[in-house]
């Protein structure tokens, strides 16, 4: 698959919601990855909350596809819910899926990553942030573009882009228009500019939220539904439509070649 056209980078925003979905598409974004528990870095949503996006939004809708938190060394049942999710999906009309599967010596798992890309063609596969713990970036960088995998989701084996930079760069480097490499995780209005002039990445993912305050009058303040860290039960993150549109300005701004 090749780069963008044109010379204006594109920007997909990861999102957990419908009205995530609608602020996105506002917001001026080209395309969304739908997702649900994003404080355990995503899981796959409910199949309504997916058929709802589809009626809303008219930009591009891509699904992660990952059975549970944690590590990404899956088990032969959560390889079978995987594979169901990805045809369920698919006939529901997602304009991809975002995938990342690795063996216990923290390779890519060729075998399954395989049959997932062939379950889920023609729709694109994006191959998310499994690879930033695999053991050998540029042997897995290989691998994926083997596979034939149409994007990687990379914060360069760091917690953050800004921090990962320089080995994004050279992914970008070394894939050519063999695979798009996208960076994501830590891209703010303040680094966006710069990250962009060190990696010549072409897609970028963002998150973009702001809190948005429950509307319950209501409140029973001393029960929670969560565990441990006790997420806020009155507040949830929402995408916020102004922050994409300063996104997407500053793409829209950066000099033409």
């Amino acid at each position: 698959m090749k780069q963008a056209t044109d010379n204006t980078p594109l920007l997909e925003i990861c999102i957990d919601s419908v009205a995530s979905a609608l602020a996105a598409e506002h917001g001026g974004a080209a395309r969304v990855e739908l997702c649900q528990n994003l404080f355990e870095g995503g899981t796959t949503p409910s199949i309504g909350t997916v058929h709802q996006t589809l009626e809303r939004v008219g930009i591009k809708v891509n699904v992660i596809i990952r059975p549970r938190g944690g590590d990404f060394l899956y088990s032969n049942d959560e390889f079978e819910a995987m594979k169901h999710d990805i045809i369920t999906l698919k006939e529901a009309g997602i304009n991809g899926v975002v995938i990342g599967m690795l063996n216990t010596d923290g390779t890519i798992d060729t075998e399954r990553t395989r049959q997932l890309i062939e379950l889920a063609r023609p729709l694109e596969v994006t191959f998310h942030r499994a690879f930033d713990v695999s053991a050998d970036p540029f042997r897995s960088l290989d691998d994926l573009i083997d596979l034939g995998a149409d994007r990687l989701l990379t914060s360069g084996q760091e917690p953050s882009v800004l921090e990962g930079v320089e080995l994004i760069a050279e992914l970008v480097h070394r894939a050519g228009e063999d695979i798009i490499i996208m960076p994501g995780a830590g891209i703010t209005a303040k680094n966006l500019t710069r990250i962009i002039r060190e990696t010549g990445a072409q897609e970028y993912h963002v998150t973009g939220s702001s809190p948005l305050t429950s509307k319950m009058e209501f409140r029973n303040e001393r029960c929670f539904m969560g565990k441990a860290l006790y997420p806020p039960e009155f507040s949830i993150k929402v995408t916020d439509p102004e922050k994409i549109r300063h996104y997407v300005q500053l793409l829209n701004d950066l000099p033409q070649p």
